[in-house]
């Protein structure tokens, strides 16, 4: 299989690991991993960085912080939802209200959580960003499949659904998606004063299709913006640059997904691999097992 097999974490490059731990723990009932510790050097090498990363776990699912020394750009200022560089980590919640309460973080919702429509999904969300301005989003399934899933996860915090990115050519970025072996799973159109408030957009219409890869839980969820039209110039980040959040992904062939990713990168044994899709989100490609 030359395809992803998974995807094993997402990582996200932050300022201070110190500070990141304490906000993800103290507020989002993650726990650590192992103290912080070197990039492992192939990564480190495909990234083109240095530094030291934090492993994190939500329930069976993982994200990474890195601290990269040097460190690039700050995370830039009025990107909004329309922005690929708006990337999302979105966490399911067994009670809105319960996980809300007493969280002290930047709101994106105007209004508090919403309930989207039953043709959306009829599920209650809210986002707001990390202390480094990435966006984060609280997700409530009321029932059906996608709480089932959920269903036997302990906890308030239950694990990482998906992480989301906006993207600025729906057909290109689902062909490059397909190309490293994910699969369209899901489509639909969300819109209305429900989405409004949860995006803090004027009358967004919002195209949302879900990709997975064989091994559910995370998957990719792209956000292709109709309207409005996108606040800010296209900039591109790398992995030292804190607006930087990338999938890291398993296959058994790094190397034999390099076609499907822009300025692909492979360290020197092979068993690591970064590029980026069309709009610039990365993917970490590592060897399985």
């Amino acid at each position: 299989m030359n395809g992803i097999r998974a995807i094993l974490r997402c990582d996200r490059t932050v300022a201070d690991l110190d500070r990141t731990e304490r906000f993800y723990r103290d507020h989002l009932g993650f726990e650590s991993e192992a103290p912080p510790e070197p990039v492992p050097p192939a990564e480190a090498e495909a990234l083109g960085l240095s530094g030291r990363r934090l492993r994190m776990r939500l329930g069976e699912q993982h994200v990474a912080f890195v601290q990269a020394d040097p460190p690039g750009a700050p995370y830039p200022a009025g990107a909004d939802a329309t922005d690929p560089v708006f990337q999302h980590l979105a966490l399911v919640v067994r009670d809105m209200a319960a996980a809300t309460r007493g969280l002290v973080a930047e709101p994106i919702s105007q209004g508090g959580p919403q309930v989207l429509p039953p043709s959306t999904g009829g599920v209650v969300a809210y986002k707001f960003r990390d202390p480094d301005g990435h966006p984060l989003e609280l997700i409530h399934f009321p029932g059906g499949e996608p709480a089932a899933r959920w269903a036997d996860a302990p906890g308030l915090f239950l694990g990482l659904d998906h992480s989301a990115i906006t993207v600025t050519d729906r057909d290109a970025a689902i062909a490059c998606l397909e190309g490293l072996g994910l699969t369209v799973s899901e489509r639909g159109l969300n819109q209305g004063p429900e989405q409004a408030r949860l995006d803090g957009l004027p009358d967004p219409v919002v195209d949302v299709i879900a990709l997975a890869p064989p091994v559910p839980a995370p998957h990719v969820e792209l956000l292709h913006y109709r309207a409005p039209a996108r606040s800010r110039p296209a900039q591109t980040y790398g992995p030292s640059d804190r607006a930087s959040t990338r999938f890291v992904v398993s296959a058994d062939d790094p190397a034999a997904l390099t076609g499907s990713l822009r300025g692909a990168r492979l360290s020197s044994d092979g068993s690591a691999c970064y590029g980026t899709g069309p709009d610039g989100h990365g993917f970490l490609i590592l060897r399985r097992g």
